[in-house]
């Protein structure tokens, strides 16, 4: 094949990523140096939207939150995904249900398993606090406490992200080498060492994926938030992708400021994914 068949069946795809990718984050670019607040022409601004962001309290504050959310829902969406994979690697009674369970909110849209969340954890209706009145207990401030709430979005978002962890993970265990394994049993290793020293070993580059993976989607998350709290209690549960919306499409309807919210997480995310790459490149060496 010549580089014009290849560039021919290239072409959709390139002409998708330009249009819906490239255009969409160079129109970005341009917007954070304008003081735009509507459809048509802005004002240039130079530097002004930056300077305002480096001294918003609330974009300091969403950059923590964001921050607490990934260290919460990473590491535990890896472990327990790794957790389950290795259950689900064995024949048990009722595993195909519990698969389908695990797995499904990856086949429904984030928005459903959102309303879901909101369904649980709603102080007035939720079902969650209904079973505790039942019981004698007294409701949980699910909306009104913000580390409750950082909480309750937290809880959701592992939700829809073990499954893929799992289906992932399943998939990488067939190709560990079983001859290793036995081995290590006849070396007198157990159970818990042969996971340990030879399954996480080799599945290393499979939870760098996961890693790197579940940390974009926490820095992106928007759906969770955005429908189980809408950032709040006041900006406990702002994410700066929640706080890009709310200055480009919310009341105040600043396009050059939200769009300067979103070009900074943009940069952290590359920043991060490259010293990811880094350290695992040296890791390898």
């Amino acid at each position: 094949m010549d580089s014009r068949s290849a560039y021919t069946l290239l072409a959709p795809n390139l002409i998708l990523i330009g249009l819906f990718l490239l255009v969409p984050l160079v129109w970005a670019l341009v917007m954070s140096f304008q003081a735009k607040r509507s459809f048509g022409p802005g004002r240039w601004s130079g530097l002004e939207n930056l300077s305002r962001l480096l001294s918003d309290d609330v974009f300091w504050r969403a950059l923590l939150n964001t921050a607490i959310f990934t260290i919460a829902t990473v590491p535990a969406s890896v472990l327990a995904g790794l957790a389950l994979a290795l259950l689900m690697d064995k024949a048990l009674p009722g595993r195909g249900i519990f698969r389908t369970v695990v797995y499904l909110p990856i086949a429904v849209s984030t928005l459903v398993v959102s309303l879901v969340g909101l369904l649980l954890f709603d102080e007035s209706i939720g079902i969650i606090n209904g079973v505790l009145v039942d019981l004698g207990v007294a409701p949980v401030s699910w909306q009104s406490n913000g580390a409750l709430a950082m909480l309750s979005v937290v809880v959701m978002t592992l939700w829809t992200r073990i499954g893929f962890g799992m289906l992932v993970y399943l998939a990488a265990l067939q190709d560990v080498d079983h001859e290793v394994l036995e081995a290590a049993t006849v070396d007198g290793a157990n159970r818990f060492q042969r996971i340990r020293h030879v399954v996480v070993p080799w599945l290393r580059p499979t939870t760098f994926f996961l890693v790197v993976i579940n940390m974009i989607w926490s820095f992106q998350v928007f759906d969770v938030v955005y429908v189980m709290t809408n950032g709040g209690p006041g900006y406990s549960t702002t994410m700066l992708v929640t706080y890009a919306y709310d200055e480009g499409f919310g009341a105040s309807r600043n396009f050059g400021y939200g769009a300067t919210v979103g070009l900074v997480l943009l940069v952290i995310t590359l920043v991060i994914t490259a010293v990811q790459l880094r350290v695992n490149r040296r890791r390898d060496a």
